[in-house]
């Protein structure tokens, strides 16, 4: 029983997120009906399969903050992910777009959810602008780092690196938004623009202030020994809640190709967040992203992708399925060449150093 109740035993970080789903699975069973506990069990697959990168990313994070932080992000940062991203949020965006009240856009949601969906799709350029902007800079951000010295694709990573510069990320996001933009086919090329140019400027600012405070705090931010705390530990969590926002976004949308029902759509959704959380935990516990040594690249290159299918999902449709196939594939190849490089070093064989670009 003690070992059950270990910080790392896999019962103590996943037992919530069993009870969660269990419970709200029987929930929806009894009052809904076994058609809606499928749909509900189809869009938590979704989610998990949308979000896995999401949890590597969430584990770089959350390892550099102090145990009350995490704990923080695992309590508070549940209730936001449930409740504030996947409900509260949608109905926020499509109060502005659409110029209705809240109260309007609440009533569309429970009694006229085609009419609120729609309302939703045609928000849907300003949403993918923002999301695939901010995910652009974090996947920019990674690879123009002079801070990262393991290279996994090396003939694109090491030409990234010699470039590393802090405005480099904001200046190639902003060329591609306003190639993007420019296209004859964008019938949002102002919305595009803008919307994307919000998102640039708001990790700009979020990530500005945590390296701020961190810096004033005397944390050094390349040593993972020294923990985020106060300010700095609150800033990286807005990062992380921001960063959820940006991953669930096409999410949400998406959900209404499954299912109208919002209350599904939040069970669904919310018990796959659940779950993602769960599995940030589990990496930052279990040191996997020590252990898989390109699982970290593998996430940002999905984020790269997923932020230029963000992007282009405003001017045609592209397939649900893409974007999460992309990601597992991609993640899939990460994680086997890592426990390839594992076993040449367990065999004492030799293997490539990690490259080191000089400025």
């Amino acid at each position: 029983m003690k070992h059950l109740l270990h910080p790392h035993s896999v019962f103590r970080i996943f037992g919530f997120s069993i009870f969660a789903t269990v419970a709200t699975l029987i929930g929806v069973a009894v009052g809904l009906g076994w058609n809606a506990l499928f749909v509900t069990v189809i869009l938590m697959i979704v989610e998990l399969t949308f979000s896995f990168d999401n949890a590597i990313i969430n584990a770089k994070v959350l390892e550099r903050m102090s145990k009350f932080w995490q704990l923080i992000f695992l309590t508070v940062g549940i209730f936001i992910a449930i409740f504030g991203m996947r409900v509260v949020f949608p109905i926020l965006i499509v109060s502005i777009t659409a110029d209705l009240s809240w109260k309007t856009v609440l009533d569309l949601a429970l009694n006229h959810p085609k009419d609120y969906a729609h309302h939703l799709e045609e928000a849907h350029p300003t949403i993918s602008a923002f999301g695939g902007a901010f995910l652009l800079m974090l996947a920019f951000h990674f690879f123009f780092s002079d801070e990262r010295h393991t290279m996994w694709i090396k003939h694109i990573e090491k030409h990234m690196k010699k470039l590393s510069h802090w405005a480099w990320p904001s200046v190639v996001t902003t060329l591609m938004l306003f190639g993007v933009s420019a296209l004859p086919i964008n019938p949002h090329a102002k919305t595009t623009f803008m919307a994307g140019g919000f998102g640039t400027l708001t990790f700009l600012l979020i990530h500005g202030a945590i390296r701020w405070i961190e810096k004033y705090q005397g944390i050094d931010a390349k040593q993972s020994a020294t923990k985020q705390v106060g300010l700095a530990a609150f800033m990286s969590f807005i990062y992380l809640e921001v960063l959820d926002a940006s991953f669930s976004f096409d999410g949400v949308i998406g959900a209404f190709a499954i299912t109208s029902n919002v209350v599904l759509i939040a069970a669904g959704l919310g018990i796959g967040a659940i779950w993602v959380r769960s599995m940030t935990v589990f990496m930052v516990r279990r040191g996997t992203l020590k252990n898989f040594i390109y699982l970290e690249h593998g996430a940002h290159y999905t984020v790269f992708v997923l932020a230029l299918i963000m992007l282009f999902s405003a001017l045609f449709h592209i397939p649900e399925l893409i974007p999460g196939l992309a990601g597992i594939g991609i993640i899939g190849a990460s994680i086997a060449a890592s426990v390839r490089v594992r076993k040449k070093l367990e065999t004492g064989e030799a293997v490539n150093k990690p490259v080191r670009v000089r400025g």
